[in-house]
């Protein structure tokens, strides 16, 4: 090679190998190299980011990091315990009569007819940056009378130039009770809450009224209507007043629906044209918790940034046992939260991201079934060990059982699937028998998961295991296991239902049902596959219709659904929080609650009612039993399985912990940029040899010409 192309060569190689001090096919803006930031993930954009509308897991990966209600979960202990968050401590309730009399502790569900929760506010709080508490030098609000115009130029919350903040106050914890009722909000826990806080319901019908007349447009100011239920009491302490006994009522104080939002956010949103620029407390939160939304593009990244307003809470310097040991408590004392920033990409392929987690680009995954084992494997005893390559990178492995439960449903207001007839309870229980969940979780989740025989899963009381827990439509107890029917007798419960060999006994005609799901991509669609065959095997087409998220939401409102696939995640560590899910008053279509299957047996309610004011114990566990016998003989579900989660970590990250109700831990984690950024080079180092080759390839080809133009050249010279 002559001597100028070698020295070009050499000179491009060096070149693309100093370009840039990160890695080739790092991601993430080089500014951002070495920073504090925690690198994550979301797979589905989130639909409400307002907390009285918010009820789904992948929105309260945010919104659970952003507002501040009362009480939260403490990070390490288990059973799961109550502490306070923005509260000084967590409230008892304190029991009445019909005559106001106070009643003891121990009294009776049926002498209480209310029960108070009187609640106190650290003073200090404040609320993250935000143009709606923006005020000039005179205290007047800034951006709350905006004539004609003066959204011109603006998109999105970042173009107010001014924000402001203030302290939050009791009243703010009652204004966002308040909004449980707005006729506009159409919050998911409107129907459960209106049957106990005191007033509520009649807040609810006078509120529409209003808004009726309003047309549905303009501020619907709630600061004008009183709430009996939720009072303040002085600057710092309000007083929530609910129907009766309701013990789990405290657990609801840990959620973001009773987290404090500022009537200011009410007129600074509801101004018009705010809604048509998307600009609204869906899109745009104010809260006054760690974090604070940065960047909200759910079409490929979302932003959390440390709340510079945040203060007052710290570390904790107890768990369990086995915490310390295991590193958890070192940081004991130290003020949270410890990471700036946390960024959530899109991904919605696992491959991609699961390479980007092997790369250091994601600081933890859980792990696929297509990854699971490179990931991990099992010793000869069956215990499961992090593979030996996981190892050598220094990856943590972390298990748990999730209080979860993955279930199919039956929309039970459907004339084929659905009803309350011996012909239609028996398709059911037939299709129950025909879904294989042990198969299921042997090809889809490597073994990660216990076959559900009912709605409540194990670690939450209720739950029953061996011979007494089964569920006798859909197994039969054989050499101490539960063993699944046979799908001979399914075809038979099949056969009785008036579908012989799958056809209608009537018509002829094959049975088909329908199927939505939000399932996309090629593992979405093997699991789809899969269900496909399992109807096959009693001579039932099944017929998939994939949407996204927020148009499958709709249709579960609107109870346009035959079947569907729907997992639930405790809200807190109660059995209540299960059985309510099956729970006639919480239908769907009709209320707006979370029972998607509409599903309503007057025994089962009858029962639900008198069990969610029981103390745990032996008469409790019977009432859930007799409720669970109910649904399992009902089967609006198909009890598919309870998961275990793995998920794994990078050694840079620290004081993570699986929490299975809880979604505010984020503040806790800390991470080591310094040793992420090493190990990003050592695993992404550029392969430069077939960059050398082609260049001297070029060059070589270039030998040819080069020559000939020299001889012409010279030529032309002794011309």
């Amino acid at each position: 090679m002559p001597a100028p192309i070698l020295r070009a060569v050499l000179v491009a190689i060096a070149l693309l190998a100093g370009c840039s001090g990160s890695p080739w096919n790092d991601p993430y803006p080089a500014a951002d190299d070495g920073a504090n930031i925690l690198y994550t993930s979301f797979t589905e954009r989130p639909k409400h980011l307002d907390p009285v509308q918010s009820y789904s897991e992948n929105e309260y990966v945010l919104i659970a990091n952003i507002y501040q209600p009362p009480l939260q979960y403490h990070y390490f202990k288990r059973p799961y315990e109550l502490v306070p968050f923005a509260a000084t401590e967590v409230p008892r309730a304190q029991f009445y009569d019909a005559q106001g009399r106070r009643l003891p502790a121990t009294a009776d569900a049926k002498q209480v007819a209310y029960s108070d929760y009187v609640i106190h506010i650290r003073p200090g709080i404040l609320y993250q940056p935000h143009p709606a508490l923006a005020r000039d030098a005179q205290g007047r609000t800034v951006y709350h009378d905006l004539g004609p115009g003066a959204l011109k130029g603006i998109h999105a919350i970042g173009d107010f130039r001014q924000t402001g903040t203030r302290e939050v106050v009791a009243d703010d914890y009652v204004h966002q009770i308040k909004r449980l009722a707005h006729p506009r909000l159409h919050s998911p826990i409107m129907q459960l809450m209106g049957e106990y806080i005191v007033g509520l319901k009649g807040l609810a019908a006078e509120l529409a009224e209003v808004d009726k007349a309003a047309a549905g447009s303009g501020l619907l100011d709630l600061t004008r209507y009183p709430l009996a239920g939720a009072e303040v009491v002085d600057r710092y302490t309000y007083r929530i007043r609910v129907q009766g006994k309701y013990p789990q009522f405290v657990y609801w104080l840990a959620m973001p629906f009773f987290a404090p939002i500022p009537p200011e956010s009410d007129r600074f949103y509801a101004q018009p044209g705010m809604a048509e620029k998307n600009i609204t407390l869906d899109w745009f939160p104010i809260g006054s918790g760690p974090y604070l939304l940065a960047v909200n593009n759910p079409n490929r990244q979302m932003v959390l940034e440390r709340n510079p307003n945040y203060q007052g809470e710290a570390y904790p310097a107890e768990g369990e046992p086995g915490d310390a040991e295991a590193g958890l408590l070192k940081d004991a004392g130290q003020p949270l939260p410890f990471i700036d920033k946390v960024v959530f990409s899109l991904e919605k392929e696992q491959i991609p991201y699961w390479n980007k987690f092997l790369q250091g680009y994601y600081d933890a995954s859980g792990i696929s079934s297509d990854t699971f084992d490179q990931a991990v494997q099992f010793s000869g005893q069956g215990d499961i060990t992090l593979s030996e390559d996981m190892q050598a990178r220094g990856i943590k492995l972390q298990t748990s059982v999730a209080t979860s439960v993955f279930y199919l449903g039956f929309s039970m207001v459907d004339p084929v699937v659905g009803g309350y007839g011996e012909r239609a309870r028996k398709l059911r229980q037939a299709i129950s028998i025909a879904v294989d969940q042990e198969e299921f979780i042997s090809i889809f989740r490597n073994g990660r998961g216990i076959p559900a025989q009912g709605p409540v899963p194990p670690g939450i009381f209720g739950y029953r295991d061996g011979k007494d827990g089964i569920n006798p439509y859909v197994y039969d107890w054989v050499d101490g296991a539960p063993r699944r029917k046979p799908v001979e007798y399914a075809k038979k419960l099949l056969a009785e239902a008036g579908y012989p060999n799958g056809r209608d006994a009537k018509t002829g005609q094959p049975l088909l049902v329908n199927l939505d799901t939000v399932g996309t991509g090629p593992d979405a669609k093997s699991r789809l596959d899969w269900y496909a065959k399992q109807f096959e095997k009693i001579g039932v087409q099944l017929a998939v219709r994939a949407t996204d998220w927020n148009r499958f939401q709709d249709k579960l409102r609107k109870g346009n659904v035959q079947l569907y696939i729907l997992g639930w995640n405790a809200d807190y560590p109660d059995p209540e929080n299960f059985l309510f899910l099956l729970h006639g008053p919480q239908g769907k279509a009709k209320t707006g609650g979370e029972n998607a299957s509409n599903y309503e047996n007057p025994d089962f309610d009858r029962l639900f009612d008198r069990m969610k004011s029981m103390p745990n114990g032996p008469a409790r566990q019977e009432v859930i039993e007799r409720m669970v016998g109910i649904a399992r003989h009902d089967a609006p579900w198909v009890w598919s399985f309870f998961p275990k989660d793995y998920a794994l970590q990078h050694a840079w990250v620290y004081n993570r912990k699986p929490h299975s109700i809880a979604n505010n831990g984020l503040k806790y984690q800390r991470i080591n940029p310094a040793l992420r950024e090493q190990m990003q080079r050592q695993w992404n180092r550029p392969v430069l040899w077939p960059v050398a080759a082609l260049f001297a390839a070029v060059g070589l080809s270039l030998v040819p010409a080069v020559s000939a133009w020299r001889r012409r050249e010279r030529q032309t010279a002794k011309a």
